[in-house]
């Protein structure tokens, strides 16, 4: 019981509750809810979670509050923002305190998983002095990639775009999953599918070109999955 991940959940709408927490243990979390902000609090005090999935309309409150409390307390804690307030401002203003990710209600339970999973590798691989995967080796806190020991130059944008399809791999990633990841890391929401597009195959064209071998492959009509 002791490995699995911790996860907190903060929502008042107790039939989505019940159906996530159910989900969630279904899938080998353990997951606690809370309906509050209050109760959040007193929970978070006490009690190291992985990630926290909260709902921004809560009855005590504006659930934006508690993201600084929570990133402050530990910055390993994930946070996804699963919310029907789909307006870019409250997005962007959720991003800005520091939440990770967002997902607009409603949304199918595997994605919230695969979000969940995503998150909280990513943000263990923060941790790590270095990653290797086949012939790639990251070193996360120089922003260096190594392609057979080789450096390999790329922007912010290609770096965080390789981590995050390695944090997903073997799992296929629609542009939709890849312009939502990129538009939360970098505040931005004109991330297209042609902008996706450009920046997977600048990505890919630098790795070839290092010699790499082709791990991100693309899925024709769906999307692109990393795998070696």
């Amino acid at each position: 019981m002791h490995n699995k991940n911790k996860i907190l959940l903060v929502e008042d709408e107790l039939e989505l509750a019940k159906s996530v927490v159910k989900y969630l243990q279904e899938s080998n979390y353990l997951c606690t809810h809370v309906e509050k902000l209050k109760n959040a609090r007193d929970l978070l005090k006490n009690n190291n979670f992985h990630a926290v999935l909260l709902d921004l309309g809560l009855p005590d409150g504006d659930g934006l509050s508690l993201i600084k409390e929570i990133k402050n307390k530990d910055k390993t804690t994930g946070v996804i923002i699963i919310s029907a307030k789909d307006a870019l401002s409250n997005k962007i203003q959720g991003l800005d305190l520091g939440a990770d990710d967002y997902l607009t209600k409603p949304f199918f339970m595997p994605e919230l998983n695969a979000r969940i999973n995503s998150l909280i590798r990513r943000l263990n691989f923060e941790g790590d002095n270095e990653i290797i995967i086949g012939d790639i080796k990251i070193i996360p806190d120089q922003m260096l990639t190594l392609v057979k020991e080789k450096r390999v130059d790329l922007t912010n944008t290609e770096f965080n775009l390789l981590l995050y399809f390695i944090t997903n791999k073997n799992r296929v990633l629609s542009k939709t999953n890849l312009g939502e990841y990129m538009s939360s890391n970098y505040h931005d929401y004109s991330f297209s599918d042609d902008l996706v597009y450009t920046h997977i195959k600048n990505l890919k064209k630098k790795l070839e070109k290092s010699g790499c071998s082709d791990y991100i492959k693309n899925i024709y009509g769906v999307g692109y999955k990393f795998s070696n």
